[in-house]
Formats: structure tokens, sequence, C-alpha cells
């Protein structure tokens, strides 16, 4: 993964409601740390981050950090955590986790497939049972995407994470029996139908069940004189 510039500047206010005045002015708050450095507070300018963001195809993103003002040259770090507006999609907050050029690190991998399987064109359908994967390398060796060419899959065939081929430097990490994708054959007709009726079977059973509770809960009732009779009689003096 190729690193890109950043600038970053120091951050001074804190507090929800000065970190919403100062999202006003276009600029995003930001917090970079280490497993080696104290935390710190900084601002990035919006127009540049959506930029960055933009251009990259997913959100593992390997900056260079210069800090205006700092004497330390730019700081490596990778994009830990984004948080969105639900509604406009625009960044509010974004964290980076200072990184070593030496060290391996683990992050996140979006699974992006290539080709037309040979089942899909069969009639049926590619399914993708884990969109991201774990893995492992350098920071300049992390793929932004894993991507699987997935044209020779057949009718139910299953690809395994450890069928998944791993770029150079790096390690994709879990279970090797996982499923990650599936060619999934489609139902046929007789199956939907016979899926269908029995639905429908199920439905009615239920209707069923409910109208006899509805007739077991209200019992009629009894007849008055026989109630008369049966009830206890005062005893007269």
């Amino acid at each position: 993964m190729k690193s890109v510039p950043l600038t970053a500047y120091t951050r001074s206010v804190a507090g929800r409601n000065a970190v919403n005045k100062l999202r006003g002015t276009g600029r995003v708050p930001t917090v970079i740390y280490g497993a080696k450095t104290a935390s710190q507070t900084l601002e990035l300018n919006q127009r540049e981050l959506d930029k960055l963001i933009a251009h990259s195809a997913s959100e593992n993103i390997l900056v260079d950090l210069a800090i205006e003002g700092d004497a330390r040259p730019a700081r490596l770090a990778l994009v830990q955590e984004v948080q969105h507006d639900p509604i406009s999609g625009s960044v509010l907050h974004i964290d980076f986790h200072e990184v070593s050029p030496t060290e391996k690190v683990t992050v996140m991998v979006p699974v992006e497939t290539v080709g037309t399987p040979v089942g899909v064109k069969d009639g049926g359908v590619l399914e993708h049972v884990l969109h991201k994967l774990k893995v492992r390398a350098l920071p300049a060796d992390l793929p932004l995407v894993l991507e699987v060419d997935v044209s020779a899959m057949i009718l139910n065939q299953v690809l395994h994470l450890g069928e998944i081929p791993a770029p150079a430097g790096v390690e994709i990490l879990g279970d090797k029996k996982v499923p990650v994708l599936s060619v999934a054959a489609p139902r046929t007709e007789v199956e939907a139908v016979a899926a269908d009726a029995t639905a429908a079977a199920g439905a009615a059973d239920v209707e069923m069940i409910k109208e006899k509770k509805g007739d077991e809960a209200a019992p009629a009732a009894p007849d008055a004189k026989k109630a008369a009779d049966k009830a206890p009689k005062a005893d007269k003096k």
C-alpha cells in the first residue's frame, strides 16, 4: 500500500459544542495515537480529507501525516476508524494509528471478485459469505483489496479462506475452512412451489390453532337456573 501525504493541524478545542463549531468551519476533528507515542488531538481540512477518501478503494489508507508546526517529520499512520454522518455521509471524525514501516500490522481488507463464474452463467447466484478478511503484513505490503478470480467456479462450489490467494508479503488470518464465496444453485420451479405450499399449510395450521384456543378461552355460560341451584344458600334462622 502506497502512503499518501496529508497535512494535519494541532487542535485545541474539545467538547461537543466546540467540535460542532469546528466542523462548521470546514475542519474535521481527528486523533492520532500509537503504541510508543502519546495520543494527540488534531484537525484536518474537510476538502482534502474528502478527496483522499474518494480516491481510495477502501478506508484502509496509509498516510504520511505532517503536523503543521511540529518539529517531528511526517508520521506514518493508518486510518483506524472513520465516523460518517448517517444522513449526509460526510466524515465526522477520523482516527489514525501511527505505525512503523518495519513492523507488521493487522487490518481488515475488502474482498472483490473478478470475472463471472461458470455457475452464474448456468443460472446460479454468486454469494459473498464474507465481505472482508483479516490480513497481516508490513504497512507497505498491505493490499487495498483482495481480488479473487471466480471465473472457474461452478454451481454449488464454495471457496474457503484457505483457497483465497494472498499477495506477496501478506498473510491471510483465520480458520482456513471458513467459506468466503459460493455459487448457489437456483431453486427449481418445483422446489419453489413446494416451499410456498409448505408455508401456506403452516399458516393454515396456525390459524386453526388460534381459532381452537379462542373457543376454549370463552366457554358457553351455564344455565342460570342450574347455577342458582348449585350456589350455596344462607342458613335460615
